[in-house]
Parts: structure tokens; sequence; C-alpha cells
């Protein structure tokens, strides 16, 4: 988790004010047993600012993780982070802390002294101070801060802007790309049933591949050709808006005087664009005849020839 540090004070704004904050108190009676109780960390509870949900966090020790010494320590957490992953956003703050002076009855205001903003997102969603007060001034009577061993805490938080990340992609050409084959032996092919079959998966420039094919055709090819088609057998690893470019060759092998039924195309496969091939592959009356040798003995040889050539992926 990033923090803001506050290493020199010089950086640091503190002024008086009489009006109480506006968003978030935390008010904390028997101060002390926090020590004695070993807390040395306390999480304030969720509140609302700028349309958007927060949490308070306060070393009364000091942050040991950041080896903070003699102070207190208060940083403000943005507490939906899920939200800024999910939506890949960041929020930008300004905000102020206050400490009440419980004798003169108004508060000590610690800022930024230059009055920045501050980006809230998914790797940097804690800001603050790991420096907000020495621990003697706080303990100091005269200073109004702790009395009858409590004190008030508070926060106020403007949101300026809010922004989604930049998106991007990187686009992977492949030199000297190989080309993979794969062929499926079809046995019983005119006892096929369902609407499509497919063969077992295969690789292909690392990514797994399938042949679907479709003994009766599919939509225009329906009751007149076959139709066949190249699938993207590991769509669903790929990140939303990563593609695939490959260039492929779909064959029913004639098994008699090779002179083999070829269709070749160029696809960019992706998660919403898992297939590419032929509704009109062979015609079935072609493909029944003796003399075609696509079906010798109830068997059919498919093969795919898949090269790519291109991946590009999101940033």
């Amino acid at each position: 988790m990033a923090n803001l540090v506050y290493s020199n004070l010089e950086e640091v704004g503190r002024c008086i004010s009489e009006a109480a904050p506006r968003h978030y108190i935390i008010k904390i009676m028997s101060f002390s047993l926090l020590a004695k109780t070993g807390i040395d960390k306390y999480e304030s509870g969720e509140f609302e600012a700028g349309g958007y949900k927060w949490k308070l966090v306060l070393y009364p020790h000091g942050n040991k993780s950041r080896n903070v010494k003699e102070h207190l320590s208060l940083y403000l957490v943005f507490a939906d982070v899920a939200s800024l992953i999910r939506l890949d956003s960041e929020v930008h703050a300004v905000f102020r802390f206050f400490l009440l002076d419980q004798t003169k009855d108004n508060y000590l205001v610690v800022h930024d002294a230059a009055g920045k903003e501050r980006p809230f997102h998914r790797s940097m969603h804690q800001w603050g101070f790991d420096q907000l007060i020495p621990i003697r001034s706080f303990n100091d009577v005269g200073n109004g801060y702790l009395l009858d061993d409590s004190c008030v805490f508070g926060a106020e938080v403007f949101v300026t802007k809010e922004m989604s990340s930049g998106k991007g992609e990187c686009l992977s050409m492949i030199k000297d790309a190989l080309s993979s084959k794969h062929v499926w032996k079809i046995e019983n092919f005119s006892n096929l049933d369902s609407e499509y079959n497919e063969s077992q998966q295969f690789f292909a420039a690392n990514h797994k591949w399938k042949i679907h094919l479709f003994p009766r055709g599919r939509r225009h090819g329906l009751g007149t050709h076959i139709s066949m088609y190249l699938a993207l057998a590991d769509s669903a690893t790929l990140l939303d808006g990563s593609k695939i470019f490959a260039e492929f060759t779909l064959r029913i092998l004639d098994q008699q005087q090779s002179r083999h039924i070829a269709g070749k195309v160029s696809h960019w496969f992706s998660s919403s664009s898992q297939e590419s091939g032929f509704e009109n592959f062979v015609s079935l009356a072609y493909f029944y005849h003796a003399s075609s040798g696509c079906l010798v003995k109830d068997i059919c040889m498919v093969e795919a020839e898949v090269t790519v050539h291109a991946v590009s992926n999101t940033l």
C-alpha cells in the first residue's frame, strides 16, 4: 500500500479553524488504553465524501512499518479499492485532517502545504501523514488535544476530478512464423448424428485450436453442403481486447487421388470472434460421390494448417 511521505515538516501546512470537519469525526475515549491493549492501528468506519467511500487509519504510536517514531501517523484510505481496479480508474482529491483543541474549542488543521490534489488508484489508495503531530505535543495537556484521556480527530475530503486510466495495446508480429498441421480422422462418418462435431485440441503458436465440422451444413449451407471452421479453443483465457491473427487452410483429403478440397482464409480470433471458416465448404452431392475420394470405407480425413502471424494484447 503506497503512502504519501512527509519526512520534511516544511511540506506540512498547519492552521487553526473554528469550524468542525465536514465529513467525519473520530472520538476516542481512554486513549492510553490503546497502547496497553496492543492496538497499534485503528481503522475507522467508512464515510462518504464526494460520492465515494473513505476510511481513516490512525497509528496512535506511529506507523512502525514506515519506521515512524515519536509521532502519530494518520492516513486517508479509499475504501472501495475493488471498484478502482474493476473500472481501471482513479479519483483525485484534496483532504485535510483535524485535531480538536478541547481547551480553546477550535481545531488544528493539518494539510498538504502546497494544496495539491492526490490521485487514488489501484496501486496507490492511501495518502496521509507519517508525522501528523509529535506524541509529546499531543500528550501535552496545555495544547488541549488530549484531555481526560480523550481526543477527537476529523477529516474533510474534496474530490476534484475522476478519470479512467488510458487504454492501450501491443501488437507483436511473428517473424518467420511456422505453420502447424493437424489431421483429424473421422470414422463412421455416415452415422454422425450431432449438429456438429469437433476435433481434439491441437497447438499452433502456443494456442489451442479445434476443427468444427457440420456434416449436414450450417446457415446458408444447411442441407446442401458440409460446413467447416477453425475455432480458437482457449479463447476464454484471452484478456479483453486481445486478439490473434492467423492464416489457415482447411482441407478434406482425397484418399484416392490426392485431389484435396481446400479453403484458405485469414482471421483475427478473439474472445468475441472465436471461429472462422466456410458455410459452403463442399457440396454434399460431391462429398458422397464415390469418385471424390472424400469418403472411403465411411472414413473422412480432415486437415487444418494454421499459421499465427500476429498477437495483439492489451496494456
